[in-house]
C-alpha cells in the first residue's frame, strides 16, 4: 500500500519540530504562569509589609483597603468598619472621586449585599451583584457596578470589617485566585489593625494619665473650679478627637443644669446654655447612666439641649460622678456624618470623668478647710476687736469727756476735743459693724453674700475687658434674694459682661443691681459700638431672656446714650424674701 504525500510529508523530518514548538509554547506559558504568581506574591508581600509599617490606625485601614484593589486588580474598593449592632461606622472607598462620594452621599450602613457579609463574615464572589437575591441596588449618583468580590477581617477572632470589591479591570470576573490572594491579605490586616489599636489604646492611655495628673496638679494648686471645667472639656475634647465637647453642671435647686463649660464647635451657642427637665443631660445627671446616641440632634428631647441649638450626630453623656454625689454631666459629640465614639474611648473619658469629678470634690474640702481656718481667724479677730480695740477706744472717750468737762473757759480746745471724741465715736461704730459683718458670714455658713459674688464678677471681667466695670449695689441683696434668684442674677451678669468683651469694643461699662423686696434687678451699661442689627441669632440674651421669663419677669435691649447698649434684667421677688 503506497502512502499519501500527505502521510509522507507527516512523518517526514518537519513532524519533530511541530511537536518541539507545541511543548516550548507550553513551557514559555508554565514559565509565565509562575512568574506571574510570583509577581503576585511579592506584591501580596509588599502589601504586607505596607500596612504594617505604620501605626496610625486611620493610615492602616486607607492602606489596606489600596492594597486590596491592586492585589486583585479590582476599579473599585472599600472597607467597611462595623460598629454597634452590626452596622457599618466607618466606610473607606477607593477608586471614587470626591464629588461622587458627595453625591451619593451618606455612606452605606449595612443593608443588600453588604449586610450579607456582615450575616454571615465568609468570602463572597459574584459574577454579579445585582443578580444577587440579597441586592437593593445602587443610589442616586452611585458608579454601576458588576462583578464582587467580599472578604472578612478578623481581629483576635472577632469580625473587625469586610474588604468589599467590585469590577475586575480585565472585564472579567474575580476567580479562586484572586479569592485566595484577599484571604491572605485580609489575615495580614487583622494582625496590623490590632497593633494599631494596641498601640492607639497605650498612647491615649498615656495622654489619660497625663491629663488626669495636670487637672489634680491644677485643682490642688488653688485654680478656680469654673476654670477647671474648661480645661476639663478641652482635654477631653483632645482625647477623643470630638467636634464639640460641653460640661454641665446643676443651678442651686438641682432640678435644672447649665452648660459651663463648651469646647469646639458651635462652643459659643451653647456655652451659658440653660438646660431643662427633659433634656438628655438632666436625665443623666438624674440616673448616673451615660447615655450614647448615633444622632443627638434626632433624640426626642422636646427641642431643649445643645443639640437643639447645634446639630450634632454621633456622640454620648456621661456623669461626672464623685464620691458623694454627680457634680455634672459631660456631653462628647461630633457634627453629623462624623465618626461614632469607640468603646475603648468611651471608657477612657469615663475614667476620666471619674477622675475629675474626684478631683473637684477634693479640692472642694481643701477648700472648705481653707475656708474653715479663715472663718477662725476671723472669730479671733472679732473677738480682740471686741475685747481689746473697743474697750480702748471706749475708755479713751471717757477719759476725754472728763477732760471737756473742765474746759468750759477755752472754748476752742473743748471744740477740738469734743470733735476727737464724737471720731472714737464713729470708730467704735465702724469697729462693732466689722465685728457684726465678720460674725453674720460665720453664721452664714461660709456661702459668699451676693454682694460679694457680684464683685467678684465685676473683678472676673475687668481681666477679658482691660478696665474694672463700675458697679453699684444698693437693698437688700444679701438677705432679701433667694439663692435660686442670685444664681440667676450672677449667670445674666456673666453673660452680658462676656457679651459687652466679645463684641461691643467698649471703654466703659456700669452695673447696677438693686432689690427692693419686691423685684430684683440687674441693669448693664456700656458706652461701645451698640448691637447690629444685621445679627438676628443671640443666643446669649436668649439665655438671659429665658432666665428672667422662667422667674416670672422679663429682659430688655435698648440704646445707650450716646452710644452703647443697655441691657436691664428684671424679676420679682418672692413675698416671703422680702419680708
Amino acid at each position: 500500500m503506497v502512502d499519501s504525500p500527505v502521510e509522507r510529508h507527516g512523518r517526514g523530518p518537519g513532524a519533530p519540530h511541530l511537536r518541539l514548538d507545541e511543548l516550548l509554547e507550553g513551557l514559555q506559558a508554565q514559565v509565565a504562569q509562575v512568574r506571574a504568581t510570583r509577581d503576585r506574591v511579592h506584591t501580596l508581600l509588599d502589601a504586607v509589609l505596607s500596612i504594617g509599617s505604620d501605626l496610625d490606625l486611620g493610615v492602616v485601614l486607607r492602606r489596606i483597603a489600596e492594597s486590596a484593589v491592586t492585589l486583585v486588580d479590582a476599579e473599585y474598593g472599600a472597607l467597611g468598619v462595623l460598629g454597634e449592632e452590626g452596622r457599618i461606622a466607618q466606610f473607606i472607598t477607593v477608586g471614587v472621586d470626591e464629588e461622587t462620594i458627595e453625591r451619593i452621599g451618606h455612606y452605606p450602613e449595612g443593608r443588600g449585599i453588604l449586610g450579607l457579609l456582615i450575616r454571615e463574615p465568609e468570602p463572597l464572589r459574584l459574577a454579579d451583584l445585582t443578580g444577587h437575591p440579597e441586592s437593593v441596588g445602587f443610589p442616586e449618583g452611585h458608579p454601576p457596578m458588576t462583578t464582587f468580590l467580599g472578604a472578612p477581617i478578623r481581629v483576635r477572632g472577632r469580625v473587625f470589617g469586610n474588604l468589599y470589591l467590585t469590577d475586575k479591570r480585565n472585564g472579567g470576573e474575580f476567580d479562586d485566585e484572586d479569592e485566595a490572594v484577599l484571604r491572605a491579605l485580609a489575615a495580614a490586616a487583622g494582625v496590623a489593625i490590632d497593633n494599631a489599636r494596641l498601640y492607639e489604646d497605650t498612647r491615649r492611655r498615656e495622654q489619660w494619665q497625663a491629663a488626669s495628673s495636670e487637672l489634680t496638679r491644677s485643682l490642688l494648686s488653688g485654680t478656680e473650679p469654673d476654670d477647671v471645667l474648661h480645661q476639663v472639656a478641652g482635654t477631653v475634647r483632645a482625647l477623643a478627637g470630638a467636634d464639640l465637647v460641653t460640661v454641665a453642671v446643676p443651678l442651686a435647686e438641682g432640678r435644672e443644669l447649665v452648660i459651663e463649660a463648651a469646647e469646639g464647635e458651635g462652643a459659643e451657642e451653647v456655652r451659658g446654655l440653660l438646660l431643662p427637665e427633659t433634656s438628655l443631660a438632666v436625665k443623666v445627671h438624674r440616673t448616673g447612666e451615660r447615655i450614647t446616641s448615633s444622632a443627638l440632634s434626632e433624640e426626642p428631647q422636646e427641642g431643649s439641649g445643645s443639640a437643639s441649638r447645634v446639630r450634632l450626630g454621633p456622640g454620648f453623656l456621661l456623669p461626672l460622678s464623685g464620691r458623694e454625689h454627680v457634680r455634672g454631666v459631660l456631653q462628647v459629640a461630633n457634627m453629623p456624618g462624623g465618626e461614632t465614639f469607640s468603646e475603648a474611648t468611651m471608657t477612657m473619658i469615663g475614667g476620666f470623668a471619674d477622675q475629675a469629678a474626684l478631683a473637684l470634690e477634693i479640692a472642694e474640702h481643701r477648700r472648705e478647710a481653707e475656708q474653715l481656718m479663715v472663718l477662725t481667724d476671723r472669730d479671733r479677730i472679732a473677738r480682740d476687736l471686741h475685747d481689746l480695740a473697743i474697750q480702748r477706744l471706749f475708755a479713751s472717750g471717757l477719759t476725754l469727756n472728763s477732760v471737756l468737762a473742765r474746759l468750759d473757759d477755752r472754748p476752742d480746745v473743748a471744740k477740738r476735743v469734743q470733735r476727737v471724741i464724737d471720731d472714737l465715736d464713729d470708730t467704735v461704730k465702724t469697729v462693732r459693724t466689722t465685728i457684726y459683718a465678720l460674725r453674720e458670714h460665720d453664721r452664714s455658713g461660709g456661702r459668699p453674700k451676693l454682694r460679694a459674688q457680684l464683685l467678684a464678677e465685676t473683678d472676673r471681667a475687668a481681666e477679658v475687658l482691660g478696665f474694672s466695670p463700675a458697679l453699684r449695689m444698693t437693698g437688700l441683696l444679701d438677705t432679701g434674694v433667694p439663692v435660686g434668684h442670685a444664681e440667676h442674677l450672677l449667670a445674666v451678669l456673666r453673660e452680658t459682661l462676656s457679651n459687652v468683651a466679645r463684641h461691643a469694643k467698649a471703654s466703659a461699662v456700669e452695673v447696677t443691681a438693686e432689690a427692693d423686696g419686691a423685684r430684683l434687678r440687674l441693669r448693664v451699661a456700656d458706652n461701645g459700638r451698640g448691637i447690629d442689627p444685621a445679627v438676628t441669632r443671640r443666643s446669649g440674651l436668649d439665655n438671659c431672656r429665658r432666665r428672667a421669663t422662667d422667674l416670672g419677669g422679663g429682659l430688655t435691649v435698648s440704646p445707650n446714650e450716646p452710644t452703647g447698649t443697655v441691657v436691664e434684667w428684671t424679676v420679682p421677688l418672692p413675698a416671703e424674701a422680702g419680708a
